[in-house]
């Protein structure tokens, strides 16, 4: 239909071939560039975020690629349209795909004359078509015929608008080739009329940018999984935060166990968490006033993190303060843990040391389950006290644990820790440095100025595991 709108396209111009080649030795540097990093970048698995990180590599190479074409395809011209198609020397055939990475088999050109209903198309519009180049092209009346059925409608409105209003065309849809694949294209074109302003033909260009959507729906999925992966954390850190605060002791500053009478124990405990925060583990510290005004203090550590962790955590603490409350000694209390683990579904491992403290005679009795042992400063000095045995909790079915005694004296400090505050030393190393504050600990006055002390010596910015400490001084 003639056109109201006296527009026409304006003649392209070449550009200087000089200015193309040096843009086109920029954009294969870039590729170079940008596929070194892609080679070096971790290989997609399970992780959402490593998988983002490669569809966006591989996106950004594939249309670095398609730059790279294109600047080739400004350089050496628009490609010859023969005004018939030519027979193929392999009748009936249908060209061959073209190769993946390849920009210049991926754009195809027409032109449709509306006053002769003739229509001429190039020699890569068949190849994105699917069709034999020995067949006629597709009238526009004929065209929507071979788009899905879901984008006719949004084809026919494009082309209607291209040749009454004069709109240029620039939309994307599905095509639906001979042997069933369905491929997407996108569509550029411009109405070109007549000395009387009349539509004469329509011309376009359209190119398959099936890879190019299929990578970056692989971009938003990876993106949206990595986004839910992140909720998901955020969700089960808080979770485990809130669990973790319920779990270990509401008392904050100094304890007095017992709370009446003599020869009672000053304590102190604190958490310290990983340097990020992001790793909340099974670590837990306990003390506990028992019947008859003994004292249990006890520490410990659960495999895992998260709320998983901290509530083997509650589990595992709820079952010390039963069985301590009940009478039961540190040896049997380990063993009956040891058991409580090996029953439980999901298999774990746990580290722990029991104390119970005597206040009538300042004795400690105490056992251990593949923990670091208690230190025992006195006089400006300390030593590790020696362990009896202990296999992990959970470790061994069955497992019998030994039991020892210590005769404390006023004054005495006691410390009992986990073994996340050195990283990647374990244990030993955090024992030593601990040792080496036994001047300090001799000149503080509570046992929260030695909580203090430690907390000063043990930074976060380097920890890269969750920590506990406590600390019990005899005051008489």
């Amino acid at each position: 239909m003639p056109s109201h709108l006296p527009a026409d396209r304006p003649a392209a111009r070449s550009s200087p071939h000089g200015a193309v080649d040096a843009l086109i030795s920029l954009a294969r540097r870039l590729r170079g560039d940008v596929d070194a990093v892609r080679r070096d970048a971790p290989a997609a698995g399970s992780d959402p975020q490593d998988r983002w990180q490669r569809a966006l590599y591989d996106l950004a190479v594939h249309q670095l690629d398609d730059l790279d074409a294109h600047l080739a395809q400004l350089r050496e011209g628009p490609p010859p349209v023969a005004p018939v198609p030519r027979a193929d020397p392999m009748a009936g055939a249908v060209p061959p795909a073209p190769r993946p990475g390849s920009l210049l088999s991926r754009v195809g050109s027409a032109d449709w004359n509306l006053l002769t209903d003739e229509a001429n198309w190039s020699d890569e519009l068949y190849r994105i078509l699917g069709r034999d180049p020995a067949t006629p092209p597709l009238t526009l009346d004929e065209l929507p015929a071979a788009v899905h059925d879901e984008d006719r409608a949004r084809l026919t409105a494009m082309v209607t608008d291209c040749l009454v209003d004069a709109k240029p065309i620039d939309g994307e849809f599905r095509i639906v080739r001979p042997d069933g694949t369905v491929r997407t294209v996108h569509m550029m074109g411009e109405p070109v009329l007549d000395a009387d302003g009349g539509t004469a033909s329509m011309w376009a260009v359209l190119r398959d940018v099936s890879e190019l959507r299929r990578r970056r729906r692989t971009v938003s999925e990876t993106r949206d999984s990595l986004q839910r992966q992140r909720h998901f954390a955020q969700t089960e850190h808080r979770l485990a935060v809130e669990l973790q605060e319920a779990v270990l002791p509401p008392w904050r500053g100094s304890l007095r166990l017992p709370r009446q009478g003599p020869r009672a124990l000053d304590l102190a405990a604190r958490y310290l968490p990983s340097a990020t925060g992001a790793l909340i583990g099974g670590d837990w510290y306990d003390a506990l006033e028992l019947p008859e005004g003994e004292a249990l203090l006890s520490v410990g550590d659960l495999t895992g993190h998260g709320a998983a962790a901290t509530s083997g955590t509650a589990m595992l603490l709820g079952a010390v303060r039963g069985m301590a409350m009940c009478g039961t000694g540190p040896a049997l209390l380990l063993g009956r843990l040891n058991q409580l683990l090996d029953s439980t579904v999901q298999p774990v491992l746990g580290s722990a040391v029991c104390c119970r403290y005597r206040p009538e005679d300042r004795t400690l009795v105490w056992a251990q389950a593949g923990h670091p042992a208690p230190l025992l400063f006195r006089d400006g000095t300390g030593h590790a006290l020696t362990p009896p045995d202990g296999v992990l909790l959970g470790a061994t079915p069955g497992a019998a644990y030994g039991q020892a005694e210590v005769r404390l004296e006023p004054g005495d400090l006691l410390l009992l820790h986990t073994d996340g505050l050195v990283p990647r030393r374990g244990g030993a190393a955090a024992a030593d440095r601990l040792l080496g504050l036994a001047p300090r600990f001799g000149e503080a006055r509570t046992a929260q100025d030695c909580v203090r002390t430690v907390v000063e010596e043990f930074d976060e910015t380097h920890r890269e595991d969750d920590a506990c400490v406590l600390v019990a001084r005899v005051v008489s």
